[in-house]
């Protein structure tokens, strides 16, 4: 005879959340590498002694890094998800009979006490530090680089880069993002000398100020970039930093990344490698002079001209700091460009005059050539190329590219759903941190 399911509610359940997560369950094997303790003593100045219980802050993390574990974007996706699964209440240390927070909690609490403590970042800590402890940060060989993820901006809304400021001051409403903006422009310093002139941008999302317009990958959208510190040894971030999508501000968050590496972690790393666009003579040199071997190509402009002798046909004399051109004339310096850093150096018009070379040399009355002042550098790092240790590290470079991939692909991470800089930083930072947690859960503690 054929069997029917009957439904027969029971008087009394044995039921325990414990039995039901399997021992191989990726929650079941980063709760017991993770230790949240730090959560209530980071945020104890922002709760009052007296009055009513407030949420657990320690439960809201916990279902923050669920989401972004998993790639649920949505926070009332999320807390739908931790009312339904039994591993995620398992995790939240959630009881059947337990209710989930509300969406709503999220907001505030993410843009108000966990964003002034900069609780992600300090999570993100604990698990580099526990990755640390794994034998997952060696320090030794480390890249950089920079991927573009969508702003929650839409790329019809427009203000002029010269009007913006006034405009958005004189809207009747100021959004956060849009404060944010404000208050950077007005806490901006004075540009630094030693770093290339910064160029306004030409339009600006009224919604998120701070992304930057890009047409990198199809038709132009507002963006941040994140630029990760990765381990080539182990493939573990050592360190994440949020930018617009501009070329100029990921090529400085470098120095950012390797010097806070160095102040917490105390990693002094051999080398970085990373694409042509970093190779600038300025970080170069800064590499240089922090005994890190630069793994980079050159940015190399020297072959521009066709009609004429290219720089490459004068031979610098570093004894008397000048110019040979290909008549054997010397082209002495005269000045430095303190704006764009580079060293001027020119001919003399009586050597010029007279000069059989000089059609295939310039059609002034003298020809100049420029030096950048970080030149030196420039060529240490030109005489890397081809070398067996260079050729090496440019393939293992490539690694990084699997780990945007990860990001974006298993994570979700394609679309921001935080809007200014300070909310790009927080997802690209938990990003980053369940990124570690998998890669910590699955070479450290395997199943």
């Amino acid at each position: 005879m054929m069997g029917r399911q009957v439904a027969q509610g029971a008087l009394f359940y044995g039921f325990r959340l414990d039995d039901h997560v399997p021992t191989g369950h990726l929650l079941r094997r980063i709760d017991g590498l993770l230790d949240f303790g730090f959560v209530r003593e980071a945020l104890a100045a922002s709760y009052s002694t007296s009055g009513r219980p407030s949420i657990d802050p320690e439960l809201m993390l916990r279902m923050l890094l669920i989401g972004y574990l998993f790639g649920i974007r949505s926070e009332r996706r999320l807390c739908e998800e931790v009312h339904l699964n039994l591993a995620y209440r398992w995790f939240c240390r959630l009881d059947l009979a337990d209710r989930v927070p509300d969406h709503s909690t999220f907001s505030k609490n993410r843009h108000g006490r966990f964003r002034a403590c900069d609780l992600h970042r300090l999570l993100f800590e604990q698990v580099v530090a526990r990755c640390a402890a794994a034998g997952l940060v060696t320090g030794r060989d480390l890249a950089v680089d920079g991927s573009t993820i969508m702003a929650d901006a839409s790329r019809e809304k427009k203000l002029k880069g010269v009007d913006a400021a006034d405009e958005l001051r004189a809207g009747e409403s100021i959004s956060r993002p849009v404060a944010e903006y404000l208050a950077a422009l007005d806490a901006a310093l004075p540009p630094n000398p030693n770093e290339p002139v910064s160029v306004d941008p030409t339009s600006i999302s009224p919604t998120d100020p701070q992304a930057a317009l890009t047409c990198k990958h199809g038709p132009a959208r507002y963006a941040y970039a994140i630029n990760p510190l990765l381990d080539l040894d182990t493939d573990c971030i050592l360190d994440v930093e949020a930018t617009p999508a501009r070329f100029a501000a990921e090529v400085a968050a470098t120095r950012t990344l390797v010097s806070r590496a160095g102040t917490r972690l105390g990693i002094e790393p051999a080398s970085l490698s990373a694409d042509k666009a970093y190779g600038s003579g300025p970080l170069l040199g800064w590499l240089i002079d922090r005994n890190i071997t630069p793994y980079i190509p050159v940015i190399d402009r020297t072959r521009q001209r066709d009609a004429f002798f290219t720089r490459d046909a004068f031979r610098y004399d570093r004894e008397v700091d000048a110019y040979r051109c290909p008549a054997d004339k010397l082209l002495g310096y005269c000045g430095t460009r303190r704006a764009s850093q580079v060293r001027v150096y020119r001919s003399h018009i009586a050597d010029c005059a007279g000069c059989e070379l000089k059609p295939r040399c310039t059609v002034s009355r003298k020809r100049s050539i420029t030096r950048l002042v970080s030149e030196d550098a420039r060529d240490t790092v030109r005489a890397l190329a081809g070398a067996d240790a260079y050729v090496h590290a440019r393939r293992r470079r490539q690694r990084i590219e699997r780990v945007f991939g990860h990001l974006k692909r298993n994570l979700g991470l394609r679309t921001l759903k935080l809007r200014g800089l300070s909310g790009a930083a927080e997802e690209f930072t938990m990003a980053a941190a369940a990124y570690n947690l998998q890669l910590l859960a699955r070479q450290a503690a395997p199943a």
